[in-house]
């Protein structure tokens, strides 16, 4: 049963067409992930949806009685509120409103927030999402709307999360840059690129493949276009003589063809690694202590980071992972134990809080602050080049900061970081507020990026793809290293602590048959057994590289019997010949192992 319908959708903000002309519709059992670039419009769709704004143009149709609740990136409350009180106020008329309470305890507990009775104007900003986010779930609503429901939430809450929404009854739209999220949650994708709404009925790794079907298809038709247009246009060159007997079909075919528009091709941020020289003396830690009050966050830290070493630092909001990376950058002193930089250290740190930005300056002076110009493998780059490259066409680079959405202002920030051309490389929380089309190419810069990056981060997917080392904070000042990204940590983690660290199961709810809640423990979540991003790209090759390799192996043998005479020429041959058979058992012996993974994922 189709839930709402948005037909004919056109919407401007200042300048900027965000939607033109496009159509829009929920249905009963829709998990909908919105995804796009940061600036496109994806909030402001959750809110029309929501009721909250009307388009200029177009109808919103909603079904009867049609109950909606919806999570903003910035929730706000009523002063004075308690937590608890915030969220039976925002629950009245709800069905089960009796137990409100003991739900939202529950819910509390297991996202992190203990003192139920605290103000809410005394909560920071990712406390006051986590209270919002329990409160919209705990609506009996028909539709979710929520807006980076991952945000703040370490790796455990978004399991629990995850496993919630898939479990829900209702519809669900949303906006997550959290790929796993999506691939575990969603059913259905829409994108909102260059102002229209296009609809993907798979989860996000099904879209990935039907975005490339579509974007094939789309080429292929302009191919074809091109084709008949030049066909047409030698038609319409063959003199004046014949251009008076012209059928007016014809020309008017010639002009059709010649004023329709080709596919627009996604622009992509581009940026070619930049970094200072790294000496021998990189970033040495020693004993690190740290602790406020009573509450420990590090015991006798020790660490001395290697050249191209790329850390993933996680665990449980509040234990300590930022006051790490602010100890690293110096933002922050131990209580006891030493931080050693080398000289030709240079740092680049993108916090959480990013920077007071002067929202009125123009968005071209505020990289020009960094520099007019940067080097890089193409050349030297100017300040306006690189801003395009970063998605901020010229269109935008003359409007104030404050014209921006948040997620443009985010990567603005990150873009300004980058330029200053660090060798260590911090990053806390960079998947935060940067739109996927973003981590994608971030992620790209830092597999060739020649330095250090130690990175604070809740998205697995991301952790996957960049790091090869975790550090895990595992309460009381502890910091174990794993090595591998999210996933290995995950398998390794399971061995170490088969019963979960002491204190961290926390109770979850469930609904029985009969509708009524109860407690139970929370479920080891078996995450399904599966490659890592790195194992994935290795398996998709390997076999190319192994017949190379033999093909190879082969044209030595040739030319070995040709430089038979030939001394010098054959100690050359034979030497590559022992290379190359050395590499080919070494990739044999990793295809077997590829291998065995691949049977345990496809029998699972």
């Amino acid at each position: 049963m189709n839930l709402l319908t948005i037909e004919h959708l056109t919407k401007s903000y200042t300048e900027r067409l965000l939607f033109d002309d496009t159509s829009f519709s929920i249905n009963e059992g829709d998990k909908i992930g919105l995804i796009g670039i940061n600036g496109t419009g994806k909030s402001t769709l959750l809110r029309i949806v929501s009721g909250l704004e009307v388009p200029d143009e177009g109808s919103v149709v909603k079904g009867r009685n049609l109950d909606i609740r919806f999570l903003s990136q910035n929730p706000e409350f009523q002063e004075g509120d308690t937590i608890l009180q915030s969220i039976v106020r925002a629950n009245e008329g709800h069905d089960h409103v009796w137990d409100m309470e003991s739900q939202a305890k529950m819910m509390l507990t297991r996202l992190g927030i203990l003192d139920f009775d605290s103000r809410v104007e005394t909560l920071s900003g990712g406390q006051r999402k986590r209270v919002a986010l329990v409160s919209v779930l705990l609506s009996t609503t028909d539709l979710l709307v929520l807006d980076e429901p991952t945000n703040h939430l370490d790796s455990s809450m978004a399991d629990w999360l995850e496993d919630y929404l898939r479990r829900f009854k209702g519809a669900l739209l949303m906006v997550t840059h959290d790929r796993y999220f999506l691939d575990s949650v969603t059913n259905r994708i829409v994108e909102l690129d260059k102002g229209k709404l296009y609809n993907y009925q798979a989860n996000y790794e099904g879209y990935l493949k039907l975005k490339a079907e579509r974007l094939d298809m789309e080429q292929a038709t302009e191919r074809k276009r091109q084709s008949l247009l030049r066909v047409e246009l030698e038609w319409m060159q063959r003199g004046a003589r014949a251009r008076s007997t012209k059928q007016k079909a014809h020309i008017e075919r010639f002009e059709n063809l010649r004023d329709q528009k080709g596919p627009e091709l996604d622009q992509a941020v581009e940026l070619d690694s930049i970094a200072s020289r790294l000496g021998r003396t990189t970033v040495e830690l020693e004993d690190l202590c740290k602790a406020y009050g009573d509450k420990v966050l590090l015991k006798d830290f020790t660490y001395i980071f290697l050249k191209n070493d790329r850390i993933g630092i996680i665990g449980p909001n509040g234990s300590g992972k930022s006051t790490l990376m602010k100890i690293i950058a110096g933002w922050l002193e131990p209580d006891s134990g030493s931080v050693t930089i080398g000289q030709t250290v240079k740092m680049g740190y993108f916090s959480q809080e990013s920077e007071d930005m002067d929202n009125s300056r123009k968005v071209i002076d505020y990289i020009r602050d960094t520099a007019e110009y940067v080097k890089t493998n193409d050349g030297s780059i100017s300040a306006s080049q690189m801003l395009e490259r970063f998605l901020f066409p010229s269109s935008v680079q003359y409007t104030t900061i404050e014209k921006l959405s948040g997620g443009e202002k985010r990567r603005l920030y990150l873009l300004k970081i980058l330029m200053e051309a660090p060798n260590v490389l911090i990053l806390d929380e960079p998947t935060n507020d940067l739109d996927i089309q973003t981590l994608t190419i971030l992620e790209e810069y830092l597999d060739s990026f020649p330095g250090i990056v130690i990175t604070v981060s809740h998205d697995r997917y991301f952790l996957d793809r960049v790091v090869r080392r975790i550090f895990a904070f595992e309460g009381e000042g502890k910091v174990t290293q794993y090595e591998g990204g999210f996933t290995d940590y995950q398998a390794a983690f399971r061995v170490r602590y088969p019963e979960g660290l002491p204190g961290q199961n926390q109770p979850s709810t469930q609904k029985t048959d009969s509708g009524e809640k109860k407690i139970k423990e929370k479920p080891k979540l078996e995450r399904k057994i599966k490659f890592t991003y790195k194992e994935q790209k290795e398996w998709e090759t390997i076999e190319d590289d192994i017949g190379e390799l033999e093909e190879a192996l082969e044209n030595l043998e040739v030319q070995i019997g040709k430089a038979a005479s030939d001394y010098s020429r054959l100690n050359d041959l034979m030497k590559e010949k022992s290379e190359k058979e050395q590499l080919l058992e070494e990739k044999m012996e990793r295809w077997m192992y590829l291998n065995e993974r691949f049977e345990e994922i496809k029998n699972q």
